[in-house]
């Protein structure tokens, strides 16, 4: 299916940036007419912690509120040339949890004043992520990125996942539960959003509605970022240019009771 509904196509096999578009009114400095310095200044990081792939082994640095509002760390986490976005980078060499073989650069849904993680319930209230971002590098051999996510309290829910050109849906371990697009380009810039009620996760791709799963646990959170699905027993070379990267320009959650 043609992504006919994207606003941007940049054709490249491995690596581009992603065009300018409009920023998100998270995008204080750069709407303001000053280019942006820090992730912060593009984006409200207030209710986010960041995971970076560097640090001891299982043990990846983690920034919380308030270090997170004057923080940048080049590559992994930095604002873009054109001032308008935030680089998310992995590389498949990077440190990563205890849980899983695979690096990330990943934004975790904490509580406003980013004191302590977040839990909601998905069958109480009404919840919703909406990321504008576009994937703009994949890794070699296993070409696999996600760029937002729901986590559960043992596993991951339902996540946004590009396999070379294809982008899916996920559903827990179901990796391929629905087909967005087969001829995603890099660099293309979208939004996703994901409303969760009732019991239920809505998915939306450029505000049309993918997808609906079930789902019924107290203790959900947001996470966007990159991360990515390889790592050095799976991809080669196992260094710091093979990578996994996302370039997001707004990310908005909202709760409601």
């Amino acid at each position: 299916m043609p992504v006919a509904a994207l606003t941007t196509a940049l054709v490249a096999p491995v690596s581009v940036r992603a065009a300018d578009a409009p920023a998100g009114p998270g995008a204080r400095a750069a709407t303001e007419g000053g280019r942006a310095d820090l992730p912060s200044e593009v984006l409200d990081l207030g209710n986010w912690k960041v995971t970076l792939p560097i640090g001891e082994e299982e043990k990846p640095t983690e920034i919380f509120q308030p270090e997170l509002d004057g923080y940048s760390r080049d590559p992994y986490f930095t604002v873009t040339r054109s001032g308008r976005a935030v680089r998310f980078r992995a590389p498949v060499n990077g440190v990563t949890t205890s849980g899983s073989k695979n690096p990330r650069t990943e934004l975790r849904e904490m509580e406003r004043d980013g004191s302590d993680e977040i839990e909601w319930s998905s069958t109480s209230g009404k919840h919703t992520m909406t990321v504008r971002e576009a994937f703009t590098h994949l890794p070699e051999d296993k070409p696999h990125v996600v760029g937002a996510q729901i986590h559960g309290g043992d596993d991951d829910v339902t996540a946004l996942r590009l396999e070379g050109t294809k982008l899916y849906v996920t559903k827990g371990d179901t990796t391929h539960h629905h087909l967005i697009t087969d001829d995603y380009q890099l660099g293309t810039v979208f939004t996703v959003r994901y409303v969760v009620a009732k019991g239920k996760v809505k998915v939306y791709f450029n505000g049309r509605l993918e997808t609906t799963i079930a789902h019924s646990d107290p203790s959900n959170y947001f996470k966007t970022g990159a991360y990515t699905q390889a790592h050095c027993g799976n991809s080669s070379p196992c260094a710091d240019d093979n990578y996994g990267e996302v370039e997001i320009r707004d990310v908005r959650v909202r709760h409601e009771d």
